[in-house]
């Protein structure tokens, strides 16, 4: 294992996480059985961590107190070095603070810190965003765990689905150019179901903008199963490459892409986090792994 990433060992589940990015890399089960996707040809990540915003801005640009700031889709986090704050058996902490080069497309004070544990059969992963400025922080963030889809190779991607724990008739909205359009779309979710197919992703993510539920479930008939639960987050997106790719993402968010007709101050764009000075906001989400039936 390299000196820069964690192993750590639960009941029945293990991780491993690297301190570039504090990117979750590994989620098996007992008997070896990884979850998470490998990071192939197709997508060269894993999970990536999304701050200080989640989506794109319009033009990868941030406008602030008369400035302007390059900022490209997802944030700089996710590609930069963590430091470890804290490395146990069961749980890990992982730190970023700004420094000159994160304040030159992003002028905010912050420290983020990212906390993994292992409970049994689950891993939890905790976001804490602090304000450590003397003005507002405004800031988004959100998870981006791509699981392997199918879960079992011989099954076909279109006998999974996404089972809601509540309802979700909402409209959705979409993206083009990876900007949010002013007209959402009738959901593709029937009642509590969303069913799986490498077109539902051509017109990218499936977000749902409030949704009702708090949990998720990922499965088929048969065979290992996921629940992605959180807390915090007030969006949810759903994610695979267009045009096909054996990865599937469920994305708990706090924060959503630019509108297209955005091209406001930073501090005025929709669905931001707004930390005060010394303050400070708590996110969470778990991961929970069933085996199943094969």
């Amino acid at each position: 294992m390299a000196q820069d990433s964690q192993a750590l060992h639960g009941d029945g589940i293990s991780a491993v996480i690297v301190g570039q990015g504090a990117e979750l890399v590994s989620l098996q089960d007992a008997q070896g059985f990884e979850f998470l996707w490998q990071a192939g040809p197709a997508w060269r990540r894993h999970s990536p961590v999304l701050f200080p915003i989640v989506g794109r801005l319009k033009g990868d640009q941030l406008r602030h107190r008369g400035q302007t700031y390059t900022m490209t889709q997802h944030g700089f986090a996710r590609d930069k070095p963590f430091v470890w704050a804290d490395r146990g058996p069961r749980s890990c902490t992982l730190v970023l603070t700004d420094d000159a080069d994160t304040r030159a497309h992003y002028p905010f004070a912050f420290r983020l810190a990212v906390t993994y544990t292992l409970e049994c059969q689950q891993l939890g992963v905790t976001f804490e965003v602090t304000n450590i400025g003397d003005e507002l922080l405004p800031a988004s963030i959100g998870a981006h765990p791509a699981f392997n889809w199918p879960l079992l190779s011989e099954l076909p991607k279109e006998a999974y689905r996404l089972t809601f724990a509540d309802d979700e008739p909402a409209p959705v909205p979409r993206l083009r150019d990876g900007l949010l359009l002013s007209a959402p779309r009738p959901t593709p979710i029937e009642g509590r179901t969303l069913a799986l197919s490498e077109r539902l992703f051509d017109d990218d993510a499936v977000i749902l903008d409030r949704p009702a539920s708090t949990s998720v479930r990922y499965e088929a008939e048969r065979g290992p199963a996921i629940e992605v639960s959180w807390q915090g987050f007030s969006e949810l997106g759903i994610w695979s490459k267009p045009g096909g790719a054996p990865f599937l993402c469920i994305e708990p968010w706090h924060g959503i892409a630019s509108p297209v007709d955005f091209a406001g101050n930073f501090t005025d764009k929709p669905r931001l986090m707004l930390v005060a000075p010394g303050a400070k906001r708590s996110l969470n989400y778990r991961i929970r792994l069933e085996q199943g039936p094969r």
